[in-house]
C-alpha cells in the first residue's frame, strides 16, 4: 500500500463535470489500496478573477488582504472535491493551510515554506480517510494567510510529499508530460518520457511552465519522485528525477520560450568596486529575481550596465534602479520589454564541446541578433528580439532536438 500525493491543477478542477472526473480517478487509486493526499487549485480562471476584484477597487491593494482574497480560490475547490468524494462512498476531509500548520515567511504573495507539520495528516491517513489539501497557501507566525506565488500550488504538493515521505507526488495538469518544447508553438515537439531534476530545473526557470520552479528545486532537495500527466487522459507522462548515463548521452533535452521578460539598462555607471550591490540590493529586498546579468566594457571610467526581470516586475525594478541611479551618478534608466529569451537544456552539454557555438550559429543562419548570452554547465540562454522568438526556439529544436544525432568534438562543454 503506497503513499501517494496528488496535485491537480486548475482546468483539472475547472468545473463541477471536472471534478467528478478527478473524484472518480481518486476513488480508483484508493481503491487499489493507496493512502491518498490530494493537493488542489483554484478552479480555472478564479485566482485571475479574485485578482482583478481587487485592482478594480485599487490601484495597489494592500498584499496582506489581497493574499486573504485570493486564498479562497483554493478553498472552495478543495471543499468541493471533499463533498463528492463523501458522495462516492470514501470518506474524505479538507484542510486549509492554517489547519496543517503549512508555515511561511510573511512575504505575502511570495512567501516561502518554513516548515509544515504532517501529524494531522497522519491521523486522517490513519483513519482511512483521502485528505484533501488547497495548495497555492500558507500561515505565518502572525497567524496571518500567506500565498506562495502563482503556480505554487505544485510547491504546496511538493512539500507534502517531502514531509511525509511519500512514494511519489503526481503532478496533474491539461498537458500529458513534459514536451522537448512548447507544443502549442513548437509542432515538432515531443513528449519526454524521463528528465532530470537539474534539467528541469533549467526549464521550469526558462519559462517552461509544466512545473513551479520551487517545487523542482524542493523534489531536488528531499529526492521526491516526480510524474507529470494529465488529468485528461490515462498516458504515462513524464517522470522527474535523479540524472542517470542515459540522460546524458541526449544532447539537449528541451528548447524553451521566455517571453515574459524585460532589459533595464544603468548608463554611464562609475567604474568602481560596491556599484554593483548599491544597484541590485534594493532589487533583492524586494524580492525582485533577476536574471541575465552584463557589463559593458570600461570607457572614460564609466560603464553600462544591463539586466533582465520578468516583465511583471519591471515598474517596480525601474522606480527602484531611477533612485539607485540618482543617488550614484548614472547619466540615465532604460527599458525594454520587446525582448525574449530562448534556451537549450540538457545534462549531455556537460561533455560535449561545441554547443553554444553551434547555437549562435543556429540562430545567425536566420539572421536573428543576439543582444546578450548566459551560460550554465547544462543550458546556454539568448535574449533576441521578441518578435524573433518563436522563430528562434522552432529551429533551435529543429537542430538539436529533431538532429539528435549531430555530432560535437571534445570531452567537456
Amino acid at each position: 500500500m503506497g503513499l501517494i500525493v496528488q496535485k491537480y491543477g486548475g482546468t483539472s478542477v475547472g468545473s463541477t463535470d471536472r471534478i467528478k472526473a478527478v473524484a472518480d480517478r481518486v476513488s480508483n487509486a484508493k481503491r487499489r489500496g493507496d493512502r491518498m493526499v490530494i493537493v488542489v487549485s483554484a478552479m480555472a480562471g478564479e485566482t485571475n478573477r479574485l485578482f482583478k476584484l481587487a485592482s478594480d477597487l485599487c490601484d495597489a491593494p494592500n498584499a496582506r488582504e489581497t493574499d486573504v482574497l485570493v486564498s479562497t480560490g483554493e478553498q472552495v475547490s478543495a471543499a468541493l472535491l471533499s463533498i463528492r468524494l463523501q458522495a462516492l462512498g470514501l470518506p474524505a476531509i479538507s484542510f486549509l493551510a492554517d489547519q496543517l500548520r503549512i508555515a511561511t515567511d510573511s512575504n505575502h504573495g511570495r512567501a516561502r515554506i518554513k516548515s509544515i507539520d504532517p501529524a494531522r495528516v497522519v491521523q486522517e491517513l490513519e483513519s482511512d480517510r483521502v485528505v484533501v489539501v488547497a495548495g497555492y497557501q500558507g500561515v505565518d507566525a502572525l497567524g496571518d494567510i500567506t500565498t506562495l506565488g502563482r503556480g505554487a500550488s505544485d510547491l504546496t504538493a511538493v512539500a507534502l510529499a517531502a514531509a511525509l515521505k511519500a512514494d511519489v507526488c503526481e503532478i496533474y495538469t491539461d498537458v500529458d508530460g513534459v514536451y522537448t518544447a512548447d507544443p502549442n508553438l513548437c509542432p515538432k515537439a515531443r513528449k519526454l518520457r524521463r528528465i532530470s531534476y537539474d534539467e528541469m530545473l533549467e526549464m521550469a526557470g526558462l519559462g517552461a511552465k509544466v512545473l513551479q520552479l520551487r517545487s523542482v528545486e524542493l523534489a531536488r532537495r528531499y529526492n521526491v519522485p516526480l510524474v507529470v500527466r494529465s488529468s485528461f487522459n490515462e498516458s504515462e507522462g513524464t517522470w522527474v528525477g535523479q540524472e542517470d548515463q542515459s540522460m546524458e548521452d541526449v544532447l539537449v533535452s528541451g528548447v524553451t520560450l521566455d517571453q515574459n521578460q524585460s532589459k533595464v539598462t544603468i548608463t554611464g555607471v562609475e567604474d568602481r568596486p560596491g556599484l554593483a550591490a548599491r544597484i541590485f540590493g534594493p532589487i533583492a529586498a524586494a524580492g525582485i529575481v533577476v536574471d541575465m546579468i552584463i557589463q559593458n566594457a570600461s570607457a572614460d571610467g564609466r560603464t553600462d550596465m544591463t539586466f533582465t526581470v520578468n516583465r511583471d516586475d519591471v515598474r517596480r525594478t525601474l522606480e527602484l534602479v531611477q533612485r539607485v541611479a540618482k543617488e550614484i551618478g548614472a547619466t540615465g534608466v532604460r527599458s525594454d520589454d520587446q525582448v525574449a529569451k530562448v534556451s537549450i537544456v540538457g545534462v549531455g552539454m556537460r561533455t560535449h564541446a561545441g554547443v553554444a557555438a553551434k547555437m549562435f550559429e543556429v540562430l545567425a543562419d536566420e539572421r536573428i541578433n543576439i543582444e546578450m548570452i548566459a551560460t550554465s554547465e547544462i543550458k546556454v540562454s539568448v535574449v533576441v528580439n521578441s518578435k524573433y522568438g518563436e522563430l528562434a526556439m522552432r529551429a533551435l529544436h529543429d537542430a538539436f532536438v529533431d538532429n539528435a544525432a549531430m555530432q560535437f568534438p571534445g570531452e567537456s562543454a
